[in-house]
This record gives C-alpha cells, structure tokens and sequence, in this order.
C-alpha cells in the first residue's frame, strides 16, 4: 500500500519547478514555456511564462493526429429524453469547428468574454471548447440561474454574446431558460452583442432580435455546409482560458480565473496520477458543467488524457430510481466514477440495502471518488460495502480547480483512514495554523493552508479584482493560501477537514466542529444525511443543533432515535459538546451542486435576515427548516429579506 506516493511527493518538494516542468511536456506547445516559475508576475508568481499553446486542441486535434480520431470522446446520456449518443474525436471536432465559426463570424476572438449558460446536453462541452479554440473566455454559469445571478454576472465579465438554450429539463417539469436569459439582458447594464440559442425539441423559445438572437443549430449547420475547420488560434499560457464565479455570491461576484497552461499541466497529471485511469477508458463525473468539478473532470480533465467522458442529464434518484448511476455504469463501461456524496447519502436513503446496485454488472468499475463536501464515514463505509472498491474522499475548491488532498489511485493507495482525503497531493505544502497564524501541533483543530505558490491548475486571480483576492486569499495568513477550511493534519499527515472555518461554533469557549458531531449522527443506523449548525445561546454563546434525514425505511419513534443520537454524540465526543438539540426533517436545503446550505439555516434559527441563495435546489425547504424550529420554539421573528 502506498506505492508511489512518497517518492513522487518528495521530488515535487525537492524541486518544484523540475517537477512541473517535467509535467508540462506531456501537453502540446506550439512555442515551449521560457521560464517555468515566474515569483514577479501576478499576486503569487505565474507558471509557464512564454509557452503558447491552446487547450482545444490539446484535449482534440492532438489526439486526431495522434490516430485516435475514431475513438469515443464523448458519450451523452439522458434518463431525462432517453436519449443516448457518443461522438469520437473526429465527430467533436466538426461540432466545435462549427460553433468556433459561428462565434468568430459574429466577432467573438482572443480574450472576449462568452457566457454559456446550458444544460448538461453536449454543446455545452462543445461550446466551451469552442471558446478555447479562440482564444475567448468562458463563464459558465449555471442553466436555471436565477436572471439577477446571470445579469451579475453579465456585467462583471463584460460578455461580448451569450450562449445559450431554450430550456433545461427536470424530473417532471421543463425549465424554460430563454426568459430567464431575456430578463438578465434587460436587467443587465453591459448589453452582448448576441446571443446564440439552441432550441431543444422539448421548448421552443421565441427569439428576441433587440437582444440579437441568433438560432445556434442553423447557424451551425451553414458552418458545417461549408466544411472549414477553424484553427486553434496560439495563446499564451497565462492567458485566461475561463472565468468561474462561485456559487452563493451576493453583491459583487467573485470570478475565479484559471489560466491556460499551468490548468492543462496539472489537470491531465491528475489523471493518470489520482485517478488511475488510461488514454480510452471512460470517465464519469457525475456533476454538471455550471460547477468547477463540471469544469475539471467533465470537460478539460479527461479529453486532455484521451478518456471517454460522460454527459449524464439527470439525479441520481427519481430518473428514474436509485439505481440510475449503476446503470449508466453498466451501460459505457465506466472504469471510475467521481461524484458528490450528497449524490451517494441520497442513493443510500432510498436504496439503504443496496438492491439496485445487484442488478447492473459493475464488474469494470475500479474506483468511486468523492468530493464536494465533506464525505461522512458511514457513507464512505456504506458505498464500500455494497459496491466492494476503492472508494476514495479526496479535497479540493473552486479555487484550486483540483485536489488538495486524495489518496492517489494512480499511483498506488495509501492506507485508508475514514474521514479523511488521506494526503497532500504535489504542489501542497499544507500547514494547520491558529487564528494568530502560529503551527498548532498535530492532531489540533486550527485552520489548514497551503503554502505558497499555489501549484498550476489553481486560480491565477480573481476577474479584474487582484487586490480583492489578495485581500481575501493571502493576506490573513502571509505567505500562504487560506482554504477558509477547519480541519487537523495528524502525525503521519493524514488531512481531516472538518468544516469550513464560519462552522466551527464556540460553545462555553470549547471550539467544537459541527463537522465532527455530522460525523457521529451517520454512524446511527437510521440516518440518511445530517446538518448539525451553531445556534445563539444566552448562556453559552452558541450550542449545536442537529437536523437529520431519516433512511425511507425507518418506522421507529423519533424521540426514542433523538435520544439515541444525542447518547451517541456525548459517547463519541463527550459532554462538552453540548449537543442536546436534534430535529427530524424530510429534506435538507442544499444547492444545486450537493452543499448543504448550513450558514443559511443558521440565520433562520437565529432570526437574524437573510436572502434567499441562488444557488439553492428547492426554495420551499427552508420553509420547511423554519416550520421545524418553530414547533421547537427555536426561531426569532427576523425573516428573509429581499
């Protein structure tokens, strides 16, 4: 066990640079890198200054003329349409070729700004690697964004044209997108020239001509009546390839910028290394394209190392049933799953005794990983028992844009301890630091970071706001990155991350993670999912609350499961945890990606004001969360504002 890893980490220590520039040779350049590290450019140093290249056609045209061209790329499944397609490299290239010349036909080229906000359907991916072919920047924003969300982020990117689509589906209902898009350019001041609109079959939008609509499918079909195939255009390798903004933002967004070489570098390193997987065998990360994980492992991961990439257009219950993902496991051969564990705490409440995973043959699947949110060890236990492999939490951010901390398939698995992403990977140095910045001894509660400078792959800046994430990201702890995660590093340098920083609660001064007592709720056999938060107390400042989802086949006494759980916690963490307060709900508000929205239902509980989330799944769960404390007789009056 353990393999390679500490060898691999120790050269990365010895030499940063002669490690990643080794890695670096392993992507395309049109003009080599002159300097690998640069310390002087950009708020922490840029990687792979001078080189150009383009990360369309590393993750297609290389592979064509490698003589792969008619090996599978892509594989689209929606239990939504029951529809199914795959395109090899050759088929993707005429469709991003086409969309590339519709873009650069309507004035679209290097550094314009492009908005996509799309389903999980395949021109979203075809869309964004168009963009890469030009040298424009992408911002995906999530499909069913609010319009005030997209016009935000409208403005912040100065989008040149929108692209777009009529609708997205969900389980029993169609989403209509077009209207959303049509109120965020009315509302938006900095107007696209364009904006170009998929019509799907499922909802025809009427068009807009003031906003400049413009009808992608015929569009596209002139381009490929034509028959030209657009030239990636060269870049440089700190220009941007894309602008994220993370989710849950209010006021000012928060792009995140990731550049083109140093993300193509560590992306495609991470997947022979983490992942364990090779050039053609098929990898699913069962996410969408709106989230970093979309971003990292739907899109630019797998295409830049050959693999065969899943589009699935659906839940992982209701489309129909718990047993969707083994399906589509079952059906392409998925060698390695990568998934949220909101995703498999959902599968378990509906499926706890794992029936629908005995009726697909998941003989070729070799790993599952995890990641998104903290991944609860009974659920890593769970999936473990019923799907009998690896599986594997590991770490990371919208801002690293890859992991922090994994235990590496690839090259070799560490020992296994629950409740931990297992180690840093190369390019992390991390450290636990008090809030005055001092090292804490292993095993202590304190604030993980990570050395500086951060590997390639992670966020260069934030959109024109470099003082903004200086401020936010380095300043606090100089000399390092803050993740704004809680967690300890034990002796053998095994990561627990707990919470996020603002969920750490001080109860009678003892710091207490609400990470820990989750930990501890989902060992009892009743429980699907949990969220334990601080709640304001007179006495001793905040005590932990602690709102559980039951399993669909749990018909016992709630009050006598309450009394079990809050046993269970002062079993596990003792007394002074405080933790008294349990609550049954049939549902969690979450977002759209799987976080549990905990920092929202902290203000409810506390009636301090709060706005709904953009991002949030289903607004009427908080509702239900404010019913809940009502009946406890732990709410203020304060509500939700605008």
């Amino acid at each position: 066990m353990g393999g390679a890893y500490e060898g691999i980490y120790a050269s990365w220590k010895r030499d940063p640079e002669a490690f990643w520039d080794e890695a670096s040779r392993q992507i395309s350049w049109f003009e080599p890198p002159q300097v690998v590290f640069d310390p002087d450019d950009g708020p922490y140093g840029r990687w792979f200054s001078g080189g150009r290249t383009n990360t369309c056609y590393n993750c297609v045209d290389r592979h064509i003329e490698a003589g792969r061209g008619s090996e599978t790329a892509i594989i689209y499944d929606s239990p939504m349409t029951g529809q199914k397609s795959r395109f090899t490299y050759d088929e993707m290239l005429v469709e991003v070729s086409a969309i590339a010349g519709v873009l650069r036909n309507h004035g679209v080229g290097k550094g314009d700004r492009v908005i996509i906000y799309m389903p999980m359907i395949p021109e979203a991916v075809f869309s964004m690697l168009a963009c890469a072919r030009l040298g424009a920047v992408h911002s995906v924003v999530f499909g069913g964004f609010a319009a005030h969300e997209l016009a935000t982020r409208i403005d912040d990117s100065g989008a040149k044209v929108v692209i777009g689509a009529s609708c997205g589906l969900e389980p029993g209902r169609i989403v209509p997108y077009k209207p959303l898009l049509d109120q965020a350019i009315d509302m938006a001041k900095s107007k696209p020239d364009y904006c170009f609109i998929l019509q799907r079959d499922q909802f025809h939008a009427p068009l807009r001509y003031d906003h400049g609509d413009v009808d992608l499918s015929q569009a596209m079909d002139v381009e490929k009546a034509e028959g030209r195939i657009v030239a990636p255009v060269s870049v440089e390798a700190t220009d941007p390839l894309y602008i994220l903004y993370t989710s849950g933002t209010t006021g000012q967004p928060k792009g995140v910028v990731r550049d083109n070489g140093g993300h193509m570098v560590a992306l495609n390193w991470t997947m022979k290394n983490i992942y364990g997987v090779k050039p053609g065998e098929v990898f699913w990360a069962a996410s969408d394209i709106g989230w970093v994980v979309g971003h990292s492992y739907i899109v630019y991961g797998p295409l830049l190392a050959g693999n065969a990439t899943v589009i699935f257009e659906g839940k992982p219950v209701g489309t129909p049933d718990a047993g969707t993902f083994w399906r589509v496991v079952s059906d392409h051969d998925v060698k390695v799953l990568f998934t949220a564990p909101t995703a498999f705490r959902a599968i378990r409440r509906d499926d706890p005794d794992g029936d629908h995973i005995h009726r697909y043959d998941l003989s070729g699947l070799r790993a599952l990983f995890l990641a998104g949110e903290r991944a609860d060890p009974e659920t890593l236990k769970w999936a473990e028992r019923m799907l009998g492999i690896p599986v594997i939490d590991h770490w990371w951010q919208t801002e690293t844009g890859w992991a922090i901390a994994a235990n590496p398939a690839g090259l070799g698995l560490l020992p296994v301890k629950h409740g931990s992403p297992a180690k840093a990977m190369p390019g992390y140095a991390l450290e636990v630091l008090d809030d005055a910045g001092h090292p804490v001894p292993p095993g202590t509660l304190g604030n993980i970071v990570a050395k500086l400078p951060l590997p390639p792959g992670c966020l260069v800046t934030f959109w024109n706001a470099d003082e903004r994430f200086r401020t936010s990201c380095l300043e606090d702890f100089p000399g390092y990155y803050k993740t704004a995660d809680a967690g300890i590093i034990d002796e053998e340098g095994y990561v627990f991350v707990m919470a996020r920083t603002d969920d750490i609660i001080n109860c009678a001064g003892h710091r207490l993670s609400t990470g820990a007592m989750e930990e501890v709720c989902a060992m009892h056999p009743d429980v699907a999912e949990c969220a334990v938060i601080g709640i304001a107390d007179e006495l001793k400042g905040q005590i932990p609350c602690g709102f559980l989802v039951l399993k669909k086949n749990v018909h016992r006494d709630h009050a006598l499961i309450s009394r079990e759980i809050v046993q269970l916690v002062r079993d596990e963490i003792g007394p002074v945890a405080a933790f008294k307060m349990v609550m049954m709900v049939d549902r969690l508000p979450k977002t759209r990606s799987g976080k549990i929205l905990r920092g929202t239902m902290q203000k409810i509980a506390d009636g301090l004001p709060w706005k709904m989330p953009a991002t949030i799944d289903d607004p009427a769960i908080l509702d239900e969360i404010t019913a809940v404390l009502k009946a406890h007789g732990q709410i203020a009056s304060a509500g939700k504002v605008a």
